[in-house]
């Protein structure tokens, strides 16, 4: 091996993570699993909020009424009520699913699920898609770009003054 390439692994080696370079396996296995049961939020940036107010063909104002709630000075979609289940959750399928918001996108690949091979394995402990036998493996380019969309989403949801 040269010199430059040599260096050039070695800087691959720092940016990503050893264990994920070869990539990590996933298929959504459209369970609805992650979307409730438990409590949580799906947090909107403004990209999230405009999607789904044009999917609904409602203006951004009526959109919030009716589907969203303010928790810590952000916008997160409302539970179908009595549960814990995304407003949006029918029959264990996305109702809005050409719409949903980045957070869902870009799951399973929240900095959080795949920094080490403990997290995922959490991670897997909650999904079925995580690993699945049927998984493709998604390549690294591909998980560095969804990572990258949900942390700007994050800033996105701080950052952006919606009334």
């Amino acid at each position: 091996m040269d010199a430059i390439s040599q260096r050039n692994n070695s800087v691959e080696d720092k940016v990503a993570p050893f264990w994920i370079r070869k990539g990590l396996r996933f298929h959504c296995t459209g369970c609805g699993g992650c979307c409730g049961g438990a409590p949580g939020y799906v947090f909107l940036g403004l990209q999230d909020l405009k999607r789904l107010a044009e999917h609904h063909s409602l203006p951004l104002k009526t959109f919030l009424e009716r589907y969203a709630r303010r928790v810590d000075k952000r916008w997160a979609l409302i539970d179908r009520p009595g549960t814990y289940d995304c407003i949006f959750l029918k029959n264990k399928s996305c109702s809005v699913y050409s719409a949903r918001p980045t957070q869902c996108r870009t799951f399973p690949w929240w900095i959080d699920q795949i920094q080490d091979p403990k997290s995922w394995q959490e991670a897997k402990e909650r999904c079925e898609g995580i690993d699945h036998p049927e998984a493709p493996l998604v390549p690294i380019e591909t998980i560095e770009k969804e990572a990258r969309s949900y942390l700007e989403n994050i800033l996105d949801q701080n950052f952006t003054s919606i009334s």
